[in-house]
């Protein structure tokens, strides 16, 4: 009887079932016609949508906010790496600007030595500094030439605005000199004006000069350019070497307190040249001489 009892049950349910199955299916048909062919189910899709809406952006929030952590991480990427690449562009254009402005100014400089030398009577050769002294009581630098190059001791030094110093030693490829600010320098110099005669001597100061010679009563003032005088033989005549700046005159005192600043920029100076304007007499080479007349005897 139970077996009977359920033969009989499920017979029924399978027709039930699919009679649903056949109206859900002709609902459906339905709906997509009206759909399809009239405007009654917007109202109904849009209340769907304004509902399903917020759950839908919870869904995507996540999506969204990783893609823009992305986004934003290949950009802080890529600005750090073009701003690196900026700051290379222009610490080297810094680099060449520097580099054109120091050669504009040596341009400069040898230009200026050029003019000096074409107004300059005597011979000269142009040289550069190699090094200066450290020692803050010695005003002494190295110049490139040498013995070979026909330098000597006490020859002077000069440069575009005026006297700077003269060889004190001489190497074969080098030479030192000393400053005319030097302490233990002094120069003959006159008075461009009037042609008054004294010496002026280093204080060791690169920027000052004295001139403790001059009497109370002397003719010199402030402004006066003081050039060499030729005495000694070692400089030449008529090249500038100061400019008076003070001239104090002690009552009771035989000499006037007299000042002046060197014509050439002593702790700037690059480019020197030397002048040959009395070369050292040469001893006789008496080997040389004696071999020579055996050979005409």
């Amino acid at each position: 009887m139970a077996a009977s009892r359920g033969n009989n049950t499920n017979p029924a349910r399978i027709p039930a079932l699919g009679l649903r199955v056949l109206v859900f299916i002709m609902v459906s048909i339905v709906l997509m016609y009206l759909d399809h062919r009239q405007t009654h189910l917007d109202g109904i899709r849009k209340g769907i949508g304004a509902a399903v809406y917020p759950l839908q952006v919870a869904v995507d929030a996540p999506v969204r906010l990783w893609e823009w952590l992305g986004e934003s991480t290949t950009s802080r990427n890529e600005l750090e790496l073009e701003l690196g690449r900026l700051q290379a562009e222009r610490l080297l254009t810094n680099a060449r600007l520097q580099r054109l402005t120091a050669l504009e100014a040596e341009n400069a400089r040898l230009r200026a030595l050029l003019d000096a030398r074409e107004t300059v009577r005597d011979e000269v050769r142009v040289a550069e500094i190699m090094a200066v002294d450290a020692n803050p009581y010695e005003h002494n630098l190295v110049i490139d030439v040498g013995s070979r190059n026909g330098v000597y001791d006490g020859q002077a030094i000069v440069d575009a605005d005026g006297v700077v110093g003269q060889v004190i030693r001489t190497g074969v490829v080098t030479a030192q000199a000393v400053l005319i600010s030097d302490a233990d320098h002094a120069l003959p110099v006159e008075v461009n004006r009037n042609g008054l005669r004294t010496i002026a001597v280093g204080t060791g100061e690169i920027d000052r000069l004295d001139l403790p010679f001059l009497p109370n009563n002397a003719d010199i003032r402030a402004g006066d350019l003081l050039v060499t005088s030729g005495l000694g033989g070692a400089f030449p005549a008529g090249y500038p070497v100061a400019v008076v700046d003070s001239v104090t005159r002690i009552p009771q005192e035989p000499f006037a307190d007299v000042t002046a600043t060197p014509s050439a920029a002593l702790d700037q100076v690059r480019e020197v040249m030397l002048i040959w304007s009395a070369p050292p007499v040469t001893e006789p080479d008496t080997e040389t001489d004696s071999e020579t007349e055996e050979s005409a005897e």
